[in-house]
């Protein structure tokens, strides 16, 4: 159970300016009179459809932070996190007093440094003093957080532990990212230790977006883009069976102009988005109207991944043959078509031919996923059109909903979402959000399956 008491209250604000630009200093009362300060760039408490903040919870060392001692990493972590946090506009630095020598205090690090010196590595020499391998609490760097605002974090650091503790006091992890600080020669018994004795991680991180594909969450991200995508598609990948639908249109609500002319109606990151959607996913499904009119070729091509099967919904078997999907054999295609839809004998080796009973508005939603699901093809992607996009919606079977709106007018045309609705307000469709700025497009993400279970 979190502890909900405030240790650490808010006593004066200030600024520092320092090498890596200016920071507001904030001071704290706690650490029996010592106190704690908060080093803060930007608005940490920006709102939930922002990228949580960097933060450094570092632990006090005079040898290492003011010192420059060598014998641990500790300054330059803490340079380096400041540099980072400036690199980005926005973070934290909370700095924790009464954390000296992991908590055991000052000259009880000095005793510990002459038993180490004597052959014991840091666990030991802790042990052998009869304190505990690490004595830090962490209840008074959470207060701090919270009252910054900043219950969401990405945590500057290689320690496990440090990052379980938290999350135990009420703070969300979203990510762990080691800082770039080398080993040296002086160090390198003391970080070995860290790394073989106490869990924390080596300086290599997995690359994130390979580690997505593959269908892990990695265990860390460096900041910067890699944390954008963690934090956009990690949700995504913890989950073995999921139908998400993605649509882009204009402010006022249309996929195409009445010629039918889509191209483009978002932008390049809007489309990179999509292209990454489709990697992560094994089926991607359209409706017959999107292949006539657009001719989309559906497969990864903006980002390193594998094409998803495509699935064509088309009740009446009216694809045209030289169409991407049917033709060109960059990825698997299902053609669903009706039951008495009139189809070739002879379609390329990449086409399977799937007859379902199609009733006046197409086939059901539900029907296609399992159909889907029974050719194993269990995370699906369905992207257009409006209509079909619109039907999946209204038959309550999506998780997700990644809804982007272009900067344009077009007045009349193809409608994107249109379903029956309902008369009041109090009955809309409402669903946790979050919203990507992708270059002038703003993407709206609806937490669906969230929505059902509340």
């Amino acid at each position: 159970m979190t502890d909900t008491s405030v240790n650490a209250r808010r006593l004066v604000t200030t600024t520092l300016p320092t090498e890596h630009g200016a920071f507001q200093m904030l001071g704290y009362d706690g650490a029996d009179g010592l106190g704690h300060v908060a080093l803060v760039m930007g608005d940490l408490a920006a709102g939930m459809d922002d990228l949580p903040p960097l933060v450094r919870v570092h632990s006090e060392c005079l040898t290492g932070d003011a010192l420059g001692s060598r014998r641990c990493d500790c300054g330059e972590q803490l340079d380096a996190a400041l540099a980072e946090i400036a690199r980005e506009g926005r973070g934290a630095v909370v700095y924790v007093r009464g954390h000296e020598g992991r908590g055991i205090g000052l000259l009880a690090k000095l005793n510990a440094y002459a038993l180490q010196d004597a052959g014991l590595d840091t666990v030991d020499a802790n042990l052998e003093l009869g304190y505990p391998a690490d004595a830090r609490d962490y209840a008074d760097a959470a207060d701090i957080l919270r009252d910054l605002g900043a219950p969401r974090v990405r945590l500057l650091s290689s320690n496990p532990d440090k990052s379980r503790r938290l999350a135990e006091l009420g703070i969300e992890i979203v990510s762990r990212q080691p800082l770039p600080v080398p080993d040296r020669p002086e160090n390198l018994t003391y970080l070995t230790t860290k790394r073989e004795r106490m869990g924390h991680d080596t300086l290599s991180s997995p690359d994130v977006w390979s580690e997505l594909l593959a269908g892990r969450m990695p265990p860390t991200a460096p900041a910067g883009s890699d944390a954008v995508l963690l934090d956009r598609y990690g949700p995504l990948v913890d989950r073995e069976e999921v139908a998400i639908a993605q649509l882009a249109q204009s402010i006022d609500g249309f996929i195409a102009a009445r010629s039918g002319d889509a191209e483009f109606v978002s932008g390049t990151e809007d489309r990179t988005h999509l292209h990454r959607l489709r990697a992560l996913m094994d089926a991607v499904v359209v409706g017959v109207g999107t292949v006539v009119a657009d001719d989309p070729r559906l497969t990864v091509r903006a980002v390193p991944g594998d094409s998803p099967t495509r699935a064509v919904l088309d009740p009446t078997g009216r694809s045209p043959r030289r169409s991407a999907v049917l033709a060109d054999g960059a990825a698997p295609t299902l053609w669903l078509v009706g039951e008495r839809a009139d189809v070739p004998d002879d379609v390329p080796a990449h086409v399977t031919v799937l007859r379902l009973p199609a009733g006046e508005d197409g086939f059901a939603p539900q029907q296609v996923l399992e159909v889907l699901r029974q050719h194993g093809l269990r995370r699906v992607l369905v992207e257009g059109g409006g209509r079909i996009v619109s039907s999946f919606l209204e038959a309550g079977v999506l998780d997700r909903l990644y809804l982007t709106t272009a900067p344009l007018l077009i007045g009349d045309g193809v409608p994107g979402i249109r379903f029956a609705g309902t008369d009041r307000l109090s009955g809309a469709l409402r669903a946790p959000a979050r919203r990507f700025v992708l270059g002038e497009d703003v993407c709206t993400e609806l937490d669906l399956a969230a929505a059902r279970q509340s």
